[in-house]
């Protein structure tokens, strides 16, 4: 196994928090501000992940890993450019594919005796519950803000339009 590094621990970091925020994407209704906040968080997440996966190697050599990140930059930036015209099912299509290779990417990464992962459960569990624990605690806190500014925003927005209103009766 290899050492525990800074680009390795950014690299778990960033795609723990990449599977934390899927679900939250796919599943809500809305598409609104905090959407586009989280997907953009969530792409540069991504890129961050697969970009740093080529920094990541087992005997100087790439594995499929590599190959699924290759696609996955493919398909992200698919999904970014559909979303920015405004195509929906492409860009659903892109980013809900995007989310399944990277769960299948963590499988492997955790099934796979030998990885750095599966070694860091064995030998250390409450470290690895630790880190867990913090990204969902990141996720959630963008989230909550995310809500409660648009909240403030919108309450402002509409007093200014009724200040507006006001001024033009």
């Amino acid at each position: 196994m290899e050492p525990w590094n800074v680009l390795l621990v950014s690299h778990v970091i960033a795609a723990l928090f990449v599977l934390v925020i899927g679900p939250f994407q796919i599943l809500r209704r809305r598409r609104d501000r905090i959407h586009r906040t989280m997907g953009y968080l969530w792409v540069a997440a991504m890129y961050y992940v697969c970009f740093s996966s080529f920094w990541i190697v087992t005997a100087g050599h790439f594995s499929w890993l590599h190959g699924l990140s290759a696609f996955t930059i493919v398909t992200v930036t698919l999904g970014l450019v559909s979303a920015i015209r405004r195509n929906v099912p492409s860009h659903l299509g892109n980013m809900v594919g995007s989310y399944v290779g990277i769960a299948v990417a963590f499988i492997f990464a955790v099934a796979v005796p030998g990885r750095a992962i599966p070694q860091l459960l064995a030998e250390d569990p409450a470290t690895a519950a630790y880190v867990a624990g913090l990204v969902v605690l990141s996720v959630v806190v963008v989230f909550v803000s995310l809500k409660r500014g648009g909240r403030a925003g919108v309450g402002a927005k509409v007093k200014d339009q009724t200040l507006a209103h006001s001024l033009q009766v």
